[in-house]
C-alpha cells in the first residue's frame, strides 16, 4: 500500500506597512492641485492683473543695495553708500534718458530699514518703526488701487534723514503734470488722493517741495522755474488738503526750480522732474535745563 505524505506549507505573516504612503500620497495630490491652480490663474489673467500680483507679493520698500537684487517699491537692504541703482535693467534701456529714470525708479522703490546703516544707526529703533509703518501704509494705499499700476514707476518712496519721502517723478514719455504748467494729470489727483487717507491718519507732518530739470542750451522755457515748482507743490498740497489732510498737518510748501537735481552729472533729465512729500520725523524733546 503507498505511503501519503501530505505537506503542509506554513506562510509567514508580513509586517504592518503603516499608513506613511497615504501621507506622501496626499501631499502629491495637494501639490498636483496647486500647480493646476496655478496654470489656470496665470492663463485666465491679464497682463496688468499678473503685474499687479507680482507686486502684491513682493518685498514691500525695498531698494537695491550691496546685498540686494535688481526690481511702488527691490533689494534686501542699506549700506553706507545708500542707494544703488540696479545694472540688469539697465542693459534693456535704450537710450541715457531711459536709463536714468529706470535707475531712479529701481533706486527708490522704498527700501528695507532692517539693515545697519549710517541712516539708522544715529537714531532709535521706535523712530526706525515708525518709518517702516509709514512706508508699509503708504504702499498698501497705492496697492489697494489696481488701475494705477502702470504709475507705479512714477512713484518714489523711500527713506531719508529728514523722514520718509513720496516722490511723483515724471519718466521720459509720462510726465505727472502738463508740460510747463502746474496742473497735474487726473492719473496724479487718483495717486494723491489715494494717499491721503493714510498721510492723514499717520502722526507726521508734511513738507511739500516741487523740483524740474534744468533747460537744454538753446531751448525756451515757458514757465519760470521757481514758479513753476513752487506752483507744483502748492497744486499738490491743494489736492491733499481737498482729500482731507488737515491743514495743521502741513509743514512747508516749497518750489526749488532745478536746484537739486537727482542727476547732478545730467541735470536735464526727466526723472530730476518731480514733487516730493517728506513725511517728517518729529523733533526730538529738548533736554531739561540742569541750571533751572
Amino acid at each position: 500500500m503507498a505511503t501519503i505524505i501530505i505537506k503542509k506549507v506554513k506562510k509567514a505573516a508580513h509586517g504592518h506597512h503603516g499608513g506613511a504612503w497615504k501621507i506622501a500620497y496626499a501631499d502629491f495630490v495637494t501639490a498636483m492641485m496647486a500647480f493646476f491652480l496655478l496654470m489656470w490663474l496665470i492663463s485666465m489673467t491679464t497682463q496688468e492683473q499678473k503685474i499687479g500680483l507680482a507686486e502684491y507679493f513682493a518685498p514691500g520698500a525695498l531698494s537695491p543695495a550691496k546685498s540686494g537684487a535688481g526690481g511702488m517699491m527691490y533689494g534686501t537692504a542699506l549700506d553706507t553708500s545708500g542707494n544703488k541703482p540696479s545694472t540688469p535693467r539697465d542693459a534693456a534701456r535704450g537710450s541715457a534718458e531711459q536709463k536714468a529714470s529706470a535707475e531712479l525708479v529701481d533706486t527708490a522703490r522704498a527700501t528695507s530699514l532692517g539693515g545697519a546703516s549710517d541712516l539708522d544707526a544715529s537714531r532709535p529703533a521706535a523712530s526706525v518703526q515708525a518709518d517702516f509703518s509709514a512706508i508699509a501704509s503708504l504702499r498698501q494705499a497705492l496697492q489697494s488701487m489696481p488701475d494705477i499700476a502702470e504709475l507705479s514707476k512714477n512713484i518714489v518712496i523711500e527713506p531719508t534723514k529728514e523722514g520718509v519721502n513720496v516722490s511723483l517723478v515724471d519718466e521720459d514719455g509720462r510726465s505727472m503734470f502738463r508740460e510747463g504748467s502746474v496742473d497735474p494729470y487726473e492719473r496724479t489727483r487718483r495717486v494723491l488722493e489715494a494717499l491721503a487717507p493714510a498721510l492723514r491718519r499717520l502722526p507726521n507732518r508734511l513738507s511739500i517741495t516741487g523740483h524740474t530739470a534744468a533747460a537744454r542750451p538753446g531751448s525756451a522755457r515757458g514757465v519760470e522755474p521757481w514758479n513753476l515748482t513752487a506752483g507744483r507743490a502748492l497744486a499738490v498740497r491743494k489736492i491733499l488738503s481737498g482729500a482731507g489732510v488737515p491743514n495743521d498737518n502741513f509743514m512747508s510748501v516749497v518750489g526749488r526750480a532745478d536746484t537739486e537735481p537727482v542727476f547732478p552729472d545730467n541735470p536735464y533729465l526727466a526723472p530730476n522732474r518731480r514733487v516730493t512729500i517728506t513725511l517728517l520725523h518729529a523733533n526730538p524733546p529738548a533736554p531739561a535745563n540742569p541750571f533751572r
